[in-house]
């Protein structure tokens, strides 16, 4: 979102406003306490403390932080921030009761299991038909819901689904590479003795998945567990929540309930439905990274992994901006707007070379460095 800032601001010559902003040293000097609670927070978290002992420490340890403050906490300051809270958690509490009825409806009734199967029987098997119907039921349920409660039914519905599909390809993964640890093979074995043979070298990826189509579905989530060590699936986990989580996001700029939007269009005084639309179209990016969770190492890879998915992820974003607002540092005709959507192609699309990748970044910033050079002498004209 913030490319598609900069880009509508470039294209309507919007200049910075000079503010009387504080230096950050003189601002953490005087504030610096303030951090204190947030920093025991995430300390006790990491070192195995449930939310609720933790959460309670830290209102604890923002008394204790004000009383190194000029201005300290005294036993009215408590109870009226106590108040507060309360106030403020009433709405939350109303939502995660109501949330928790339909979450309990879920899973006393089996429709999760049902939408789970639903889902793997409508996509056929294919991850990436999976991503767009979970998107489709983010959409509609960011309609109406919240961004917490659009993820807990999303995750209580699809969850499951978006984690056999993502384990299952990385099962197919390694039998195809000949890879399949010894306790895993013991299970194909069971099931047909004539695929030891099979499995003893690389294969085909058609041959893996019609091998692994075999294994009746009781056996698959021990299959799983032999054959991809813990931490993987864990992260393999952590990924399909990431992807729900992310594409939940959409209710935030959803209409008609796009509280987000709705906000920012009372702090800009403009049109709220408009302002939800707008916001709508340049949020259209959120559904791109979910594909880099699901079809790349983002999640659970390695440093120089992470960091290369995330330095072409950047440039592919930039060039989806292009491609959508037909607009750079200067505006883009209809060849260059579909050279940068090539090049967003090329750089977010997982097909695992790095070297066109590399291309793809190379052409995206010489049309980015051309369109920089192009934008004088179209001002000059307009």
């Amino acid at each position: 979102m913030g490319f598609y800032v900069r880009v509508e601001a470039r294209r309507s010559h919007a200049h910075a406003v000079e503010m009387d902003v504080r230096p950050v040293k003189e601002v953490l000097k005087e504030g610096w306490h303030c951090l204190l609670p947030l920093v025991v927070l995430v300390a006790l978290l990491i070192y195995g403390f449930t939310p609720t002992y933790a959460a309670g420490i830290s209102i604890i340890s923002v008394v204790l932080a004000s009383w190194i403050s000029p201005k300290k906490m005294g036993l009215r300051d408590i109870l009226d921030a106590l108040a507060q809270g309360s106030r403020n958690m009433a709405t939350t509490a109303m939502l995660l009761v109501a949330v928790g009825l339909v979450v309990n409806v879920v899973a006393m009734t089996g429709i999760g299991n049902t939408f789970s199967l639903m889902v793997t029987d409508w996509a056929g098997g294919s991850l990436l038909i999976t991503l767009v119907l979970v998107a489709l039921a983010s959409l509609v349920l960011g309609m109406g819901l919240p961004v917490t409660a659009a993820y807990i039914v999303l995750a209580t519905l699809s969850a499951p689904a978006l984690y056999s599909l993502m384990a299952e390809r990385e099962l197919i993964e390694l039998i195809v590479n000949g890879n399949l640890p010894e306790t895993a093979r013991a299970i194909f074995m069971l099931v047909d003795p004539n695929s030891l043979t099979a499995l003893a070298a690389p294969m085909s990826e058609a041959q893996a998945v019609a091998l692994l189509e075999q294994v009746p579905p009781d056996f698959k989530g021990q299959l799983l567990d032999q054959a991809i060590n813990a931490d993987k699936l864990a992260m393999i986990l952590l990924a399909a929540h990431m992807i729900i989580f992310w594409l939940s996001q959409d209710s935030n700029v959803t209409p008609p309930v796009c509280l987000t939007a709705f906000a920012a269009a009372a702090i800009a005084r403009t049109p709220p439905m408009m302002t939800g639309f707008t916001a709508w179209k340049i949020a259209k990016g959120l559904y791109i990274v979910p594909l880099l969770f699901a079809y790349t190492g983002f999640i659970g890879g390695s440093i120089d992994e992470v960091l290369t998915i995330f330095v072409f992820g950047i440039l592919g974003l930039y060039a989806f901006v292009g491609l959508m607002e037909g607009y750079l540092e200067g505006p883009l005709n209809i060849v260059l707007r579909i050279l940068s959507g090539a090049c967003a192609v090329g750089l977010l699309w997982p097909h695992g070379q790095l070297v066109f990748d590399l291309i793809a970044a190379a052409v995206f910033i010489a049309l980015f460095i051309y369109s920089r050079r192009l934008a004088p002498a179209v001002e000059a004209t307009a």
